[in-house]
Formats: C-alpha cells, sequence, structure tokens
C-alpha cells in the first residue's frame, strides 16, 4: 500500500475518534436550565391546593438551603416566604458581578420596604482565592446591605446548577420560580422583574 494512503486512513481514524469522544463528552453534560438570558414568566399564581413540584424550572418551588452569613446568622430560604425575593449568586473575583453590586445596592436601598422584597445574594465562597476575607473586603468597599449568605460548601450553587455568575432566580412571595437571569442586571432590569412579580 502506498505510504500517502495510510497516511490518509491514520489521519481520517484519529479525526474520527476526536469526533467520537466530543460527542460522547457532550451527551454526558448537564444541562443548565437556561443559558439565553431571562425566561419569560407566565404568570399566575398556584392555588392552595396545588402541590408545587421542587425543581428548578420555572413554577416550581426551588430547593431550600441554609447558609450562614459573616456574621455568623443562618438563614433559611424558606423563611423568606411571603416576599418577592432576588435569590443572586456571584463571586468577588467576577468583572460582571461588580458591575452589577452598585446598582443591586441602590435598587435594595430605595425599595425593600415598598416593594416586599428581599435580596439573598449568595457568594459561590468556595471559589474565592482568599475566603471570607475577601467576601468581607467587598462588602465594605460596595457598602453592601443586603444580606450575603456563604456558600462555603459549594453545595448551594451545584444544587442550582450555577455554571455562569452572576446568575439570579426571581422568585414570587409564594416561593416559586418567576425567572431565571443569567448575567448582570441593572436597576431598571431589577424594577422591572421585581414588578412582574405577585
Amino acid at each position: 500500500m502506498n505510504k500517502k494512503v495510510i497516511g490518509y486512513i491514520i489521519a481520517a481514524l484519529v479525526i474520527g475518534s476526536m469526533i467520537a469522544i466530543m460527542v460522547n463528552n457532550n451527551l454526558n453534560k448537564p444541562e443548565p436550565i437556561d443559558t439565553t438570558g431571562i425566561i419569560v414568566g407566565t404568570g399566575g399564581e398556584a392555588s392552595a391546593d396545588e402541590e408545587l413540584e421542587v425543581g428548578l424550572l420555572q413554577g416550581n418551588l426551588p430547593p431550600d438551603f441554609e447558609l450562614n452569613t459573616l456574621a455568623g446568622e443562618t438563614v433559611r430560604l424558606s423563611d423568606l416566604k411571603g416576599k418577592k425575593v432576588v435569590l443572586n449568586f456571584w463571586a468577588t473575583w467576577c468583572p460582571p458581578c461588580k458591575a452589577e453590586m452598585p446598582h443591586m445596592e441602590k435598587y435594595y436601598s430605595k425599595n425593600a420596604e415598598k416593594d416586599n422584597v428581599e435580596i439573598l445574594s449568595v457568594n459561590l465562597t468556595t471559589g474565592e482565592n482568599r475566603g471570607v476575607k475577601a467576601v468581607q473586603e467587598f462588602i465594605d468597599a460596595y457598602e453592601l446591605t443586603f444580606t450575603i449568605p456563604l456558600d462555603e460548601q459549594g453545595i448551594v450553587g451545584d444544587t442550582y446548577q450555577v455554571y455562569s455568575i452572576p446568575t439570579t432566580f426571581m422568585l414570587n412571595t409564594d416561593g416559586t420560580i418567576s425567572q431565571k437571569i443569567v448575567g448582570p442586571m441593572d436597576e431598571s432590569i431589577m424594577e422591572q422583574l421585581v414588578e412582574d412579580l405577585y
């Protein structure tokens, strides 16, 4: 057999093997619930008789969790039922998170009481190079006043399938997911998203 033909056969086998590996890897990847940005809400309130499903889809009750803040206070998501909740995931090293935080603080300080809204901004502490020290410095630098629980084990971020940050879930007063936003928000976007909650 000609050396050129053997070379083509080997090249075809290598390329075929690489394609098979890539296809197999993509089939085994977990699917995020949405990577395009905002999930448009359908509105409507679940009746008291309906049993709400726990999950990350629109209309589901998100998984409950309990985390501690830097001050050692325990925060449980289910305790916020009855309020509109902005459930945000972030880290100090993330440039879009840095851009978003002043908007979140401005919105919160102006609207928390009148809009019956709580911001729960979960720090993905396992990804912080300097741990809680970096989180404290960030909170001080941005003068943040909303609640910041620490996901020190990485369990909540994994449970919520947070693959990109910032990621935010907008929760209705009955605790159900209205929308998921991947990427930073500004104050006007937050105002509109909270207004759409029931």
